[in-house]
């Protein structure tokens, strides 16, 4: 593994690869890195000749700059992790080298980023844009690997690459989950001990909706399924919705394969988002 700082390293790297006419695989993070993450690295290993690991706390994308701040970081675990799994480059820029200037950029995603995060993180998303822009103008990459626990951000990833004409496969990736079903994200080693010990019923409830949608009315479920998560003390939902799969309009009724309830979670001083497809 070659870890690099600068955007021309990587791009001297790349470069040799190129020649080689190699496939490239794109798995970009913000660092603080878990087995979700692990099994994103493995998969573009499975199926590119090289893969470029990203790990930076990208500021553009954070409208709560405490969340910014307790973001967690740990770089130097997150380099050994990365080397030990096999990734052929680390790149790990500082915020100046990725953003020597402001990024004024604005970029619009029609309804897709109109709800959920999109209304719950005012311009959350167009940070989103900002730096997956950049770093695929960087990598160039023949795939970029995107974990489904960020459902709309990956749904917002496949419109960037459509409006920017870009010949860039993206891959959604499975939500990893701990043994008890909460849903593997950097954020959750910010859990107080009552909080991640609840936090479980998030998955629980989301699995449950998907059987009471068969006999149920879709309204009744919403709100059986918040009352099941809000009966937990310290958690205290933000939204929780069902909404058409591919454009995340809200839906009036259960649609088969069509369906996905999206859900973020305050849980103490973090938040937690999920989401399920039915």
């Amino acid at each position: 593994m070659q870890q690099v700082e600068t955007c021309e390293e990587l791009r001297n790297l790349l470069e040799t690869h190129r020649v080689l006419a190699r496939s490239i695989g794109l798995v970009p993070t913000m660092g603080a890195l878990h087995a979700g993450h692990v099994s994103l690295i493995k998969r573009a290993m499975e199926e590119n000749d090289v893969v470029v690991v990203s790990d930076f706390v990208n500021p553009t994308q954070f409208n709560n700059p405490n969340d910014f701040r307790t973001y967690p970081r740990d770089l130097l675990s997150d380099g050994k992790l990365v080397e030990s799994i096999g990734a052929t480059i680390f790149f790990a820029p500082s915020e100046k080298e990725i953003y020597p200037t402001p990024d004024t950029r604005q970029f619009t995603f029609g309804n897709l980023d109109k709800v959920f995060e999109g209304a719950h993180r005012p311009g959350h998303f167009n940070g989103v844009g900002q730096i997956v822009s950049k770093l695929f103008e960087l990598v160039q990459p023949t795939r970029a690997y995107f974990g489904e626990k960020d459902y709309q951000q990956m749904l917002i990833i496949k419109d960037l690459v459509r409006q920017l004409k870009l010949n860039i496969e993206i891959v959604p990736c499975p939500i990893v989950r701990e043994a008890d079903g909460l849903a593997m994200s950097s954020r959750n080693q910010l859990l107080d001990s009552e909080c991640r010990r609840e936090a479980p019923i998030i998955y629980a409830t989301l699995k449950a909706s998907g059987e009471l949608l068969k006999t149920k009315p879709l309204a009744e479920v919403r709100e059986w399924a918040i009352q099941q998560i809000e009966a937990k003390a310290p958690l205290r939902v933000e939204y929780l919705e069902f909404a058409d799969a591919e454009t995340l309009q809200p839906l009036a009724e259960y649609r088969p394969e069509y369906t996905r309830c999206l859900t973020a979670v305050q849980a103490g001083a973090v938040r937690l988002i999920d989401n399920l497809g039915y």
